[in-house]
């Protein structure tokens, strides 16, 4: 699949539209020189397809290059359809699809004068693997995420002491750190309070957005009223994986009869698995170690890459 850049645009202040500079140099794990939204993060460079700014000026929208604030409009392939982990080439440039869309939580300049923006819709964001010159005209063609790319993971860890900064919870990082020995590629981790609501719409970005292969929870399973979890991750949930769960209650039980005071529960979300595990470093290290040795086997089915599983799983 290939595609041609209609614009490069670039913009000196966060939340403006941006202007088509026509040419401009990409910077490896940076992003477009000149770009206020540069930078050593995952949306070093963002990109929007010109056939969907061309529906949306059909509408009225009267919107021209750089007014969603895209670095790069491109014709031809249909951006947001494309999945997280997508290489995008052009010339020397390299870049790797890193989320879908995103929140808006300041409306742009755009949707101040139409009412609308698709940016956060049809929008994606991505980072510079290697950098080099784009201009408009250039080819830029799209080719799969590489078989031995390691599957990504996301971290929530749920305390209200820990969020208010009453107190450093380390069951989060420690489960980062085991996902890390097994290979994974730990894309965020994230703290929040114990709210129902909030829960559920970290889960629902990281799948969607993100489209990680893994998420694990840490925290809110227990009896207290203050305990969601398992309530925010069966309120995204498309399909329930009781199983790993079970295995985790299973194994603790061997450890403590309290385990099975936990609530946890394991889903899927599109292609993405989401596990709660407890709050506690050490029932965190145990419950990983019920399940570890399976988990990648799961994900790549889910993922539809099994066929390479045999090569990847390797035991421990």
């Amino acid at each position: 699949m290939k595609g041609y850049v209609q614009a490069v645009c670039i913009s000196k202040e966060r939340g403006t539209v941006k202007q088509n500079v026509k040419k401009a140099v990409l910077k490896e794990q940076y992003g477009l020189e000149g770009d206020a939204h540069a930078g050593k993060w995952h949306r070093q460079v963002s990109l929007l397809s010109q056939d969907k700014v061309e529906e949306f000026n059909q509408k009225g929208g009267m919107a021209g290059p750089g007014d969603f604030g895209e670095n790069i409009l491109l014709e031809g392939i249909d951006l947001a359809a494309l999945p997280v982990g997508t290489i995008l080439e052009c010339g020397t440039v390299r870049l790797k699809i890193t989320q879908i869309g995103k929140e808006c939580h300041h409306h742009c300049e755009i949707y101040q004068r139409v009412g609308d923006c698709i940016m956060p819709r049809e929008g994606i964001f991505a980072e510079v693997l290697s950098g080099g010159e784009i201009t408009v005209g250039d080819q830029i063609r799209v080719t799969s995420q590489p078989e031995d790319d390691p599957l990504t993971a996301a971290v929530i860890t749920l305390s209200d002491k820990g969020f208010a900064g009453e107190r450093k919870d380390t069951s989060g990082p420690r489960a980062a750190k085991i996902l890390r020995e097994y290979g994974y590629e730990v894309v965020e981790e994230v703290l929040l309070p114990d709210e129902q609501k909030k829960i559920e719409k970290e889960l629902i970005r990281l799948s969607d957005s993100r489209q990680v292969s893994l998420i694990l929870t840490t925290g809110g399973t227990g009896f207290s009223m203050r305990d969601r979890t398992p309530e925010a991750t069966l309120a995204v949930a498309d399909r329930q994986a009781p199983g790993i769960a079970e295995a985790i209650r299973a194994g603790s039980m061997e450890i403590t009869k309290r385990a099975m005071l936990s609530r946890g529960v394991s889903v899927i979300r599109g292609r993405t698995l989401i596990i709660n595990l407890p709050g506690s470093e050490k029932a965190v290290a145990e419950s990983l170690s019920f399940i570890m040795d399976s988990l990648e086997h799961g994900i790549r089915i889910l993922r539809g890459t099994a066929s390479e599983c045999g090569a990847a799983c390797k035991e421990r």
